[in-house]
């Protein structure tokens, strides 16, 4: 099922559970046989209680003092969050390119130059890709360009008269990109005359000012390639990037933005992205406000309503997206339900209006407070009385505004009620029947900690797997504080286009959505990754298709929300007596092979059940490679799961004809 996916490594910062590493076999060191055992012992334990003690020791020359770009290169995560090579939206080769761009934004929001300009050279070559960025604002201050790209709390962003809505308050941004590249080279522009800077690691290498020569526009243009000793074998996404910047389009309606020379432009805002969003399957025209500048902020939202199951919201704040949203996102929501019950005169309950809602909200506030330094959360509490006030309006307004839209916004929420009151019913037969079975949740090897447990449970994840066998490797060798496995016994129930009370009188699926703790709603989801974990064969992509097409019909929220990943295990195993290699692809195999020789072992792994505990430990630790499921845009699910999981028809059938490759294992 071509769902797009990109395959990243699982980063050692975030991943907590031990790994067991295959190593070779070294000999004992020798002890000479005419001496005393005791002896002996005592040697032995001499040496390691004298390193102890030396390494023990806390005095003044323990004490370090880093300058802030030194920390920066120390405690990366700290800053940028994760590091990645590229392969993942979230990597930070991208949390560089925003931060440099931010800048640009920053001064369009302030009225100053509607351009900005990106370019990424050798961006097919590992390692080296030159970034650039030119904005057509006011220029950093000449006088003062070193300090505002090297010394971090140094900026104009403290100050109200000159960025009100800036995303980046703390004046790290600028910097982090300066230390963590091996190449960092900004020239401002104002008036009739340039400055110079260029850093290499965040040391200043050189600067220079002048007047020009020739008459050019004022703006700041900053270029870097991110170092390769921090971010390894690195390569840019030209879809990431391009969908980052079709994004801040959409949040900056009038701005115009080039990536490589293509162009990005808005002129509705959030209306347009809701609509790309959503294509056709909006139940009516969506609604949308943009509110006035006030001292509280300024509010913009768009709506719609499908025929999807779930909820899907798209949050941002000063241009950032706040993926896990906030007190922003959660405003809304109730200012959304008020202004449809007041409208309405009616009681309606909460899931019943939000039920196939889709929805947008960009707000932009003078102090954002983020919960990290990645901003993906919104934390002010401040902000809610007045959101809330001003959705509730807004929607009301709209309502009396599109009475033909508020009709059929009216009969989806009826049939909201009527699909609650059967599913509940429903539900309390599952449980019912559930507790005659077992207390526990069948097949369900639990964890210690889950989402619900703060920093703990960020790390918890859970294995779906396909059957008892493999299930049997991760259990032997997992981590069971943060790792849990579900079982299946074999394959799920094609469940496209059936009603969802249809998966509560499924035993299997009822049992699996009670460990995952999404039984009522995602709400109370338990680990913060869904790993499908089936073999490399044709039977396990079906079941992984079968399981894709279970979230994407009715827990659509989860993939969009990062939870669903796919673990990718290694398909051959290289050894010799002297070394041991795992290739997950065909062309690693013919290089381990290369590399070891003509003596070497080549094993081919068929299922999950065939690696033993003691290798596969390591496939699921620091170095666990995981694919995470997403969508491109919401549109395209319903068109993909009608062709890959609908009824057999001819164009299918020719597409597989068409594609058919002959296994020749």
């Amino acid at each position: 099922m071509p769902v797009k996916k990109t395959t990243t490594k699982k980063s050692a910062a975030k991943a907590k559970p031990a790994v067991k590493k295959v190593a070779s076999k070294t000999g004992k060191p020798a002890v000479s046989k005419s001496a005393p055992k005791a002896k002996a012992a005592a040697s032995k334990t001499a040496a390691p209680k004298a390193a102890m003690e030396k390494s023990s020791v806390y005095d003044e020359s323990k004490i370090k003092t880093l300058s802030s770009l030194e920390h920066i290169r120390l405690r990366t995560g700290m800053y940028i969050g994760r590091l990645g090579d590229g392969s993942n939206p979230d990597d930070g080769i991208y949390v560089l390119l925003k931060e440099i761009i931010d800048n640009g934004i920053d001064e369009f929001i302030m009225g100053n130059g509607k351009l900005i300009e990106t370019v990424v050279k050798d961006i097919e070559v590992p390692g080296k890709a030159l970034v650039k960025v030119r904005d057509f604002g006011r220029g950093i201050p000449l006088g003062k360009l070193v300090e505002c790209v090297s010394i971090i709390n140094t900026g104009a962003k403290y100050n109200d008269d000159v960025f009100q809505f800036s995303v980046g308050l703390n004046g790290v941004g600028t910097k982090a990109v300066n230390a963590l590249s091996v190449h960092f080279r900004v020239v401002a522009v104002r008036g009739e005359e340039f400055a110079e800077a260029v850093f290499e690691r965040g040391t200043l290498k050189s600067q220079r000012k002048g007047k020009l020569k020739e008459k050019v526009k004022d703006g700041t243009m900053v270029e870097f390639i991110p170092d390769p000793e921090i971010f390894k074998d690195y390569l840019f996404n030209t879809e990431f990037i391009e969908k980052r910047i079709q994004n801040y389009a959409y949040l900056n309606a009038g701005l115009n933005l080039t990536f490589n020379g293509k162009k990005f432009v808005s002129a509705r805002g959030l209306y347009d992205l809701l609509q790309e969003e959503t294509g056709d399957e909006g139940l009516y025209p969506l609604g949308y406000y943009r509110g006035v500048h006030s001292p509280n902020g300024q509010l913009e939202i768009a709506f719609t309503h499908t025929n999807n199951y779930g909820e899907e919201y798209f949050s941002f704040v000063n241009g950032q997206y706040t993926s896990d949203g906030g007190t922003h996102l959660s405003a809304f929501k109730e200012g959304f339900l008020k202004g449809i019950q007041t409208f309405y005169k009616k009681d309606y309950r909460s899931e019943d209006v939000r039920e196939g809602t889709t929805a947008a909200i960009a707000i932009k506030l003078k102090n954002p407070v983020f919960e990290s330094q990645t901003k993906n959360k919104l934390g002010n509490s401040d902000i809610r009385a007045w959101v809330v006030q001003e959705v509730r309006n807004a929607v009301e307004d709209w309502l009396h505004k599109n009475p033909e839209a508020g009709k059929k916004l009216e009969q989806k929420i009826m049939a909201n009620e009527s699909l609650r009151t059967e599913l509940n019913a429903v539900k309390k037969e599952a449980r019912e029947a559930a507790k005659k079975i077992a207390l526990k949740i069948p097949k369900l090897k639990d964890c210690k900690y889950h989402l619900e447990d703060g920093e703990d449970g960020e790390a918890s994840t859970i294995f779906i797997t396909e059957g008892d066998s493999a299930a049997g490797s991760i259990v032997s060798s997992r981590d069971v504080m943060t790792q849990a496995i579900f079982a299946l016994r074999g394959k799920v129930e094609n469940v496209y286009g059936k009603k969802r009370a249809a998966i509560y009188k499924n035993e299997e699926l009822f049992n699996m959505m009670m460990a995952l703790g999404i039984d009522n709603d995602i709400e109370s989801l338990r680990y913060a990754k869904i790993v499908i974990a089936t073999d490399a064969d044709f039977d396990g992509f079906h079941i992984r298709n079968l399981l894709l097409t279970f979230f994407l019909s009715y827990f659509e929220e989860l993939v969009t929300a990062g939870h669903v990943f796919i673990l990718e295990t290694p398909l051959f195993r290289v050894r010799t007596k002297k070394e041991t290699r795992y290739c997950y692809s065909e062309k690693e195999r013919d290089e381990a092979a290369s590399a070891l020789g003509s003596q070497s072992e080549i094993t081919r792994f068929k299922g999950l059940g065939e690696i033993s505990p003691k290798e596969f430990g390591q496939f699921i630790g620091n170095d666990m490679r995981l694919v995470p499921v997403s969508v491109n845009t919401l549109k395209q699910v319903p068109q993909v799961l009608n062709f890959y999981m609908g009824k057999n028809t001819p164009e299918r059938r020719e597409y597989i004809m068409k594609n058919l490759i002959e296994d020749a294992g």
